[in-house]
């Protein structure tokens, strides 16, 4: 897939993997739209970047995610490129916290259900491109969950089968329309800052190796040590649940 010259749209590109994605992409000479909840930080974050648009929307509420596609049909009937970035994340060991269910409502309601409307309400405009494409950022305890991001877990689970499913089933029905599932591990931001993520990879490298893989369609990235979690997985489920869960 060609890399430069798209109209790309990032939701929660404000801060960490999205800003990196979108700092890229405008490196490599396309338009962007960035979305986040916080007017304060979406407009600091546009005043750091060239040719993009900023655009305040909580994807979690469904009569935002209508004016926001509206708005994306109306100024940028040519987007041909959807990230769904925007995460929400609870830290806590199952067990020793109350609210479970409303911390992973919270979580599947961001993480889950949220791309799947956007992509639904946005899928006729991207296929009148003549090339488009749908990226889903899942995570590495989407195959191996971690004790004390369970719920988070089970979401980035849930999206990534979703995101399997509208690839098989896009490439049936509409083969314009790619369908890529970028899978980090840890990444050095301040969403992950109170999981450790200051031991965790730059999110440059995260934004890198989705552009290399959007170039090559190669539709399923493993960044990091997500190759070798994503390969126990596969030969040995309980070793990839063990060694993500091997330290308190």
């Amino acid at each position: 897939m060609n890399t430069t010259n798209n109209t790309v749209l990032i939701t929660g590109g404000s801060a960490g993997i999205g800003f990196e994605l979108a700092n890229l992409f405008v490196e490599k000479g396309n338009q962007v739209i960035i979305t986040g909840r916080d007017e304060q930080r979406l407009n600091a974050a546009v005043a750091r970047l060239k040719n993009v648009t900023g655009i305040v929307s909580d994807i979690t509420d469904p009569g935002q995610i209508d004016e926001l596609v509206a708005r994306i049909n109306k100024d940028f009937p040519g987007l041909n490129i959807v990230i769904n970035n925007a995460g929400k994340a609870h830290y806590y060991k199952v067990g020793d916290e109350v609210n479970v269910a409303e911390k992973a409502a919270e979580e599947m309601q961001t993480n889950y259900l949220a791309p799947i409307r956007l992509t639904e309400k946005l899928l006729p405009l991207l296929k009148k491109q003549k090339e488009s494409a749908i990226v889903n950022v899942t995570s590495i305890v989407a195959l191996a969950p971690g004790r004390r991001l369970a719920t988070y877990a089970a979401s980035k689970a849930a999206l990534h089968s979703y995101t399997r499913t509208l690839r098989v089933t896009l490439g049936r029905t509409a083969e314009n329309v790619k369908v890529f599932e970028l899978m980090p591990p840890l990444v050095n931001t301040e969403f992950s800052k109170v999981i450790g993520g200051e031991n965790g990879i730059p999110p440059r490298q995260v934004a890198e190796d989705l552009l290399n893989a959007l170039a090559g369609n190669n539709y399923e990235i493993h960044v990091g040590d997500t190759a070798y979690v994503y390969q126990l997985s596969l030969s040995s489920p309980a070793e990839a649940l063990q060694l993500m869960n091997a330290a308190e």
